[in-house]
């Protein structure tokens, strides 16, 4: 990597502003949580093929399994919403000028912002009502514990919503949402 590429590099952290800095640790600590529900998920996979080639079946492995997925799910949702890695069809708003373009995300941020509030205030009302049912194979875990993670994931999403939102509303040019690249070994050279 040249010596000019690598200016460049330090010169887009130096521009990162304070929230750009925090969706980024904020993302990296969703990496985190993400990798350790992977790890506990093959985990808890391997050890119930090895009970079930063995001969012996656990009663809570398919249930388990099944919610760990849902929250490795929802979780990931929140990185990627971090990463701004969601499906879309960025080419029709790509193709307009820079202040239509604007606009139009701003309010697609204010209509995603909206219907995870929406979400999250739902899963928080539904769960004083899973207060009484528990996991079938697991009768000590009760379903408010399990379903959680619509509310808990509902405000992580919003998190980042929000600071892309405000990162939207200060940015005064299309290079200013530009992410910020991670050093890598080659900018070290």
């Amino acid at each position: 990597m040249s010596k000019a590429a690598t200016r460049a590099g330090a010169g887009a952290v130096a521009r990162a502003g304070g929230i750009a800095r925090t969706r980024a640790a904020y993302g990296r600590a969703l990496e985190w949580l993400v990798a350790a529900l992977m790890i506990v998920l093959a985990a808890e996979v391997t050890l119930g093929v090895v009970y079930r080639a063995s001969g012996a079946a656990l009663t809570w492995y398919d249930e388990i399994a099944s919610h760990l997925l849902a929250w490795l799910t929802f979780y990931g949702a929140a990185l990627a919403s971090v990463k701004r890695a969601h499906i879309g069809c960025p080419e029709v708003v790509e193709a307009m000028p820079w202040k239509a373009r604007r606009l139009v995300n701003i309010g697609a941020q204010i209509l995603v912002i909206a219907f995870f509030a929406l979400l999250g205030y739902v899963g928080l009302s539904v769960l004083p009502i899973l207060a009484t049912d528990a996991l079938v194979s697991v009768p000590e875990v009760p379903m408010s514990v399990v379903q959680s993670v619509i509310p808990i994931s509902s405000v992580l999403i919003l998190f980042a919503e929000v600071a892309y939102l405000v990162e939207l509303l200060q940015a005064r040019s299309p290079a200013a949402l530009e992410p910020v690249a991670p050093a890598t070994a080659d900018a070290l050279h």
